[in-house]
């Protein structure tokens, strides 16, 4: 049965920092490409950082320098660093593959993690 789990989010004041980890279950943790997506309140759900099988990333502007993303193969796992967090950051995040998976003609996810970012 696919699986994703996200944890670590939290309330955390500017400036902080927070490690957010994603449990996949190994029929969707393939050799291929991890994403770690946010959405907002309001707002549509936005890829924010992408890890490939070969540990290449890449990073939204918005979270560039600031977010690192990383992932353990042996544990089916990926993990997203957040640094000098802003309000703006605040966001369920959700984990997926990149582009998301899709069961029974849905995507499929997750029920995220929340990261609130305030003072």
């Amino acid at each position: 049965q696919e699986q994703l789990v996200e944890s670590g989010g939290g309330l955390v004041q500017p400036g902080g920092s927070l490690r957010l980890s994603c449990a996949a279950s190994e029929s969707i943790f393939p050799s291929e490409a991890m994403g770690w997506y946010r959405q907002a309140p309001g707002k549509q759900r936005e890829l924010v950082a992408v890890i490939d099988s070969g540990d290449n990333t890449r990073y939204a502007d918005s979270v560039k320098g600031r977010f690192t993303v990383s992932r353990n193969g042996a544990k089916n796992t990926v993990y997203l660093q957040m640094n000098s967090l802003t309000p703006e950051d605040t966001a369920v995040y959700y984990c997926n593959r990149n582009p998301p998976l899709w069961i029974n003609g849905m995507e499929f996810w997750g029920k995220g993690t929340l990261v609130s970012v305030s003072s």
